[in-house]
């Protein structure tokens, strides 16, 4: 099952860990939803990591792996935390 690519944002080698959302968190919210998305379908790591984060896990392993488990990691935070951060966000806020 391939998952269609809609960034424009490549990802870095590693998420953020502040405490807060960042501005890469708000750039990288879909990115972490089609994370948590593919992960609870049970989609096989190296494919999640190929299209979704597009990094192609044969060519570069390490680097596909560290960002595929720091960019879980802050999905599953941002699904727990983060989205607090985002319900008082100014900038999320209509005019």
């Amino acid at each position: 099952m391939a998952i269609p690519w809609n960034e424009t944002q490549p990802v870095r080698d590693t998420a953020p860990t502040e405490s807060g959302v960042t501005e890469y968190d708000h750039l990288h919210l879909v990115t972490y939803l089609r994370l948590l998305d593919a992960t609870a379908a049970g989609v096989d790591p190296d494919q999640i990591m190929r299209d979704v984060l597009q990094i192609d896990p044969m060519l570069e392993p390490e680097r596909a792996r560290r960002a595929y488990e720091t960019h879980l990691a802050r999905a599953r935070w941002m699904s727990r935390e983060g989205y607090r951060y985002l319900a008082i966000d100014e900038k999320l806020k209509p005019n």
